[in-house]
């Protein structure tokens, strides 16, 4: 009798099933309303319950601390997230082998905390290993992985990984068009993706069929094709104008080019690649389409003439580009802010040859960087004078070449009060990369 009295408290104060279930419904509601300073509580509470009730170790306690991770994160607090995540993975792992389903949520988990955090070596690894998950548990195209491939593109693209980063952009596209079909508007995100990374790396051919192919797709896309072909208008045009400003070393891509009726490329004196009048139609078209749209989208709209005065610019035509820029103006300043224009933008710069930017991860380790700071001024028609460097590391050769590429730079001008002026005092710094000298 005794020890029945003992015993009795404890047993009244056991966790339930019942118990868990409350808790989890209240830290659902409010992490579904976005109210994570309150959710996070309950989904600390929601731990303990689990592991009261399982132990330290229990296999039960992989989603409570999954969900506890995200909360987290959604509160920008990643070492905890981190550190969650982590103990969530290892539960699941010495409890149900590495092909354990359980592991999905947590290594997903841990590798976008990773990610956010910039640990990106750390992101690829783990992001990798839950896409493998993925595909072994629920097949090579299951569009379950696109969330997990977001995270893993963006860090391989961040460690220059290039080829995997383009293996993977390919591979999400991929995905997306045998979940729901090559003509459905849901492929437009990852194809849009692909287009915009092409154009960062400089492969403008392939980028431009990627918007083509974009735009395909947009047209068929009912009452939303007028917002969703103006993207692809914009970066079809914009991958022209790059491509004859800073040059192209990628052979040139077969695709189907909506607009394909100019006649043979030409070249201006300096060996690059005219501007294509296809990527003027292109503007054009999208601004028709644009003044079709009730009510007026003011920033859509600024955007585009943005586009179309750096169009003209770089094709020196100075005066068509500064009235399209004076017109984005004030379609910003009807839409509440101008900070656009309050700084000079680069449109046009072709970096040295032994330019950092230009050198691969993979290549840089026997090499010595020097840093050469250019300062200037933007004129009012974008183009640069006063040219100057400081630097206390570079060789004369070094510094010329800089000069040179900026000088050869264009710049989108500054507006004050509607107008353009010239902007002094511009700076950009380039870093570039010298072979080690030989140890004797």
């Amino acid at each position: 009798m005794v020890a029945a009295a003992v015993l009795a408290p404890a047993a009244a104060l056991a966790v339930t099933d019942a118990e868990r279930v409350a808790v989890y419904r209240e830290f659902r509601a409010a992490f579904d309303a976005h109210r994570y300073p309150d959710a996070l509580p309950l989904a600390e509470k929601l731990v303990a319950l689990t592991q009261e009730q399982y132990g330290a170790n229990g296999r039960e306690l992989v989603n409570p601390l999954s969900n506890l991770g995200t909360t987290q994160y959604r509160m920008g607090d990643y070492k905890d997230a981190e550190d969650t995540y982590l103990r969530s993975v290892k539960i699941a792992a010495d409890t149900g082998g590495h092909a354990d389903r359980l592991l999905l949520r947590p290594l997903q988990g841990l590798g976008t905390t990773y990610y956010a955090t910039r640990q990106y070596e750390d992101a690829s690894v783990t992001l990798q290993r839950a896409l493998d998950l993925s595909r072994n548990l629920d097949g090579l195209l299951n569009p379950g992985q696109m969330t997990i491939l977001d995270p893993l593109i963006g860090s391989l693209v961040n460690l220059e990984r290039h080829s995997e980063a383009d293996r993977e952009f390919q591979y999400a596209v991929r995905v997306a068009e045998s979940a729901w079909g090559s003509s459905d508007a849901r492929v437009i995100r990852p194809v849009d993706h692909y287009a915009h990374w092409l154009e960062h790396v400089g492969r403008y051919p392939s980028a431009r069929a990627a918007y083509a192919r974009e735009l395909t797709v947009a047209e068929g896309a009912g009452t939303r094709a007028a917002r969703l072909v103006i993207d692809p208008l914009l970066g079809i045009a914009r991958t022209y104008r790059l491509e004859a400003t800073n040059g192209n070393d990628e052979e040139a891509v077969q695709y189907m080019d909506p607009f394909a009726q100019s006649g043979p490329s030409v070249y201006t004196e300096h060996g690059l690649r005219a501007q294509n009048p296809d990527g003027e139609k292109a503007l054009l078209l999208a601004l028709q389409t644009i003044d079709k749209i009730r009510p007026v989208d003011h920033p859509i709209r600024a955007t585009t003439l943005m586009e179309l005065g750096d169009w003209y610019l770089c094709a020196d035509q100075a005066d068509k580009s500064l009235t399209r820029y004076r017109d984005a103006w004030q379609e910003l300043h009807q839409a509440g802010s101008t900070a656009t224009f309050d700084v000079p933008r680069q449109l046009a710069y072709r970096a040295p040859s032994s330019s950092a930017s230009r050198s691969p991860l993979a290549e840089r380790d026997n090499t010595d960087e020097h840093s050469v700071q250019a300062t200037f001024t933007v004129k009012r028609d974008g183009h640069t004078a006063n040219v100057i460097t400081n630097t206390a590391d570079a060789t004369a050769a070094q510094q010329k070449a800089v000069l040179t590429a900026v000088r050869r730079a264009r710049y989108a001008p500054r507006m004050q009060n509607g107008e353009p002026v010239d902007t002094e005092g511009v700076t950009l710094l380039e870093k570039l990369l010298s072979k080690k000298p030989r140890q004797p």
